[in-house]
């Protein structure tokens, strides 16, 4: 089973980049589907990207699309999500995770999870 962990959160102004890491470690991490969700307070987790074993398949959310960029690197075991022009709005914590399909865009596909990463967007 793979374990990950999330890391480049923070508190950021509207308008500016961040990058999310998520490295993965204990399993084969090519063969896992990968996807970035967010929670914001008083809200359901939500799907913001998710990215097919290869990376060849990717899904956006309408809220990420044109915004937000989802990459892996399977050598380093790593997920990223880069966020640009982000909004008050996006402020959540985002978790990775991990679904043993090869590609999945539902919450339910996944049951391996991080322990999520605050990211804080002022206006």
């Amino acid at each position: 089973q793979v374990q990950l962990v999330e890391s480049g959160g923070g508190l950021v102004q509207a308008g500016d980049s961040l990058r999310l890491s998520c490295a993965a470690s204990g399993g084969t991490f090519s063969r896992y589907g990968m996807a970035w969700f967010r929670q914001a307070p008083g809200k359901g987790r939500e799907i913001v990207a998710a990215l097919s074993w290869s990376g060849s398949a990717t899904y956006y959310a309408d809220s990420a699309k044109g915004r937000f960029s989802i990459s892996r690197d399977n050598a380093k075991n790593t997920v990223f999500l880069q966020m640009n022009s982000l909004k008050p709005e996006d402020t959540a914590v985002y978790y990775c995770a991990a679904s043993k399909l090869v590609y999945a865009t539902v919450v339910v596909a996944y049951d391996t999870w991080g322990q999520g990463t605050q990211v804080t967007v002022s206006s």
